[in-house]
């Protein structure tokens, strides 16, 4: 048996308030509306991993979520343009990432990142 995928899920009353947030800022593709769920993703193959933390790093919160991405800088712009409020950073860590923390619409701390 080996894992095929992990998957976040989000509880909340309010499906629609997902779409700007993870389709309309970080280009994630609705694959699927039941109207009681809806599950944004790619069809890009990605590794499964499952990071288990006693901190953020930095000595910052343990974020719900980390989401990487191909430019940092204008997904900073993006979430700051539709007024999330970021809550660390930007800022480059010694372990060779850039990134930001930014609450999602249901309050999720959610980590955005780049490889350096």
């Amino acid at each position: 048996m080996k894992v095929k995928r992990i998957v976040a899920n989000i509880h909340t009353a309010e499906l629609s308030k997902a779409k700007v947030f993870y389709q309309d800022i970080l280009g994630l593709e609705l694959l699927m509306d039941q109207g009681w769920i809806a599950t944004y993703g790619n069809s890009s193959k990605m590794d499964v991993q499952l990071s288990v933390m006693q901190e953020g790093g930095s000595g910052t919160e343990t974020p719900d979520l980390s989401v990487e991405v191909d430019n940092v800088d204008e997904a900073l712009e993006l979430m700051q343009a539709a007024q999330f409020h970021i809550e660390y950073g930007p800022v480059n860590e010694p372990w060779g990432v850039r990134r930001f923390y930014v609450r999602d619409p249901f309050g999720k701390l959610v980590n955005i990142l780049m490889h350096l």
